[in-house]
């Protein structure tokens, strides 16, 4: 019972974060109902020590800020940790009716690195964002919209029918288009929005719509000691950072923390709402100069701070152990993993790394090291991206998993825990 409850939280925003501006909302909700205050991303701010508070840039991006009770900008911390709120995924292309008979079929595209197969003959319903007329030609009506239930399947082929040899590639275009019903339709899309959500067909402009996986999260094993969910990766990472937050307002502390959740990390991050932009950089500018503080001091406290990047990391397998590094495993169950590559594909280094041990040591949190087999470069962070152009010192952290980049992806209900504490003794350990 009690590693159900430790993963509450976690679950809710697996459940609740059908797409990254659900997850936005819903962490948005629960931190404004832990107390934070919002500013807005385009206007000034008015600052005060000792308060949390949070922005909303952008839809599917959110930054989260507690300034400690005790902070003085000479003996304390700026501690930022970032995590991504997107998943690989299939997003509904423009006009996406399929011409054919018998069927209706949407038309899709890959988003991010998805694990093709494992889409095939699943229940998927849809979730985004829908543009309608507004009072002006800038000023347009979005809203969030998200099935509830599943409303399309990927058949896969039956083996009877794929005889005749492996393929090389699968063929997306012709092989990974839904079935979304098998009554003619004119627009189907538009047809649905305006039956389920009240949509006036006329006024609708643009969307941004993905499929989800509509299955719950589980907790499996003999012991129930594994999650086997959708989009744990990064969700995790955002549920960590979000309740470590909430635990914040309850605590006095000295440093500035900050939560970054990006979007688009799948995708490159190179987009106005990822981390591959000069967002972050201005928004700490921008607290620097609301906190009164002096340009060239807050510079030097920049350059003092610390960088927590946190993201999944890829698990032993144990059907596949020539796949990991054979000094280097990191299993699932034993922690978190400090991540660290000689081509800086990950942000941490020695100095970096040699912090988090030591954080994690005086909070007893187990904690294990990755680097990856030779010749296998593995995937790139956020770390390295934003550490370009906000160079201090900062590490790669995050759970390990099996089947990433899955329709379903497992992770350890230890390891979660693990991050999260992390998480708060990060932002809170300081040298008061």
């Amino acid at each position: 019972m009690e590693t159900i409850k430790e993963m509450e939280i976690f679950k809710e925003i697996i459940e609740k974060g059908t797409s990254a501006f659900h997850v936005v909302t819903h962490c948005k909700e629960r931190l404004l109902k832990a107390g934070f205050q919002e500013l807005e991303y385009g206007r000034p701010w008015e600052i005060e020590v000792g308060n949390n508070y949070l922005m909303n840039p952008f839809p599917s991006m959110l930054i989260a800020i507690s300034i400690g009770q005790k902070y003085n900008n000479a003996n304390s911390g700026i501690r930022i940790a970032t995590a991504h709120t997107d998943s690989p995924c299939l997003k509904i292309k423009a006009n996406p009716k399929l011409p054919g008979n018998y069927y209706v079929r949407g038309n899709v595209e890959p988003y991010g690195g998805l694990l093709k197969s494992t889409w095939f003959d699943r229940p998927l319903g849809i979730a985004g964002k829908v543009v309608l007329k507004g009072t002006d030609a800038f000023h347009p009506q979005v809203r969030f919209i998200e099935s509830k239930q599943a409303i399309c399947v990927i058949p896969s082929l039956a083996p009877h029918l794929a005889k005749g040899g492996e393929k090389a590639e699968m063929n997306i275009q012709q092989e990974m288009m839904p079935i979304f019903g098998l009554q003619e339709s004119e627009d189907f899309l538009k047809e649905y929005l305006e039956q389920e959500f009240g949509m006036i067909a006329e006024e609708l402009l643009d969307f941004d719509l993905y499929l989800y996986n509509t299955d719950a999260p589980e907790l499996v094993g003999l012991h129930q000691e594994m999650i086997c969910a959708p989009r744990i990766d990064n969700l995790a990472s955002v549920a960590a950072l979000v309740e470590a937050m909430e635990y914040l307002t309850g605590q006095e502390h000295s440093n500035i923390a900050v939560a970054a959740m990006f979007d688009n990390e799948e995708i490159g991050s190179r987009s106005k709402q990822g981390a591959d932009s000069v967002l972050l950089p201005q928004v700490m500018e921008k607290l620097g100069i609301s906190l009164g503080i002096n340009a060239m001091e807050w510079r030097d406290a920049l350059a003092k701070g610390f960088l927590l990047s946190m993201d999944g990391a890829q698990g032993h397998h144990p059907n596949y152990p020539e796949k990991s590094d054979p000094t280097n495993q990191v299993p699932l169950g034993k922690g978190v993993v400090i991540k660290t590559s000689a081509s800086q594909r990950y942000l941490s280094d020695s100095e970096a790394s040699a912090v988090i041990k030591e954080l994690c040591r005086i909070g007893e949190i187990p904690c294990q090291q990755q680097v990856n087999r030779s010749g296998m470069p593995g995937g790139q962070t956020l770390g390295p991206i934003l550490a370009a152009v906000l160079p201090m010192q900062g590490a790669d952290v995050g759970i390990p998993m099996l089947a990433m980049h899955s329709a379903r992806e497992l992770a350890a209900c230890e390891d979660y825990r693990s991050l999260r504490e992390l998480a708060k003794i990060y932002y809170q350990y300081g040298c008061e």
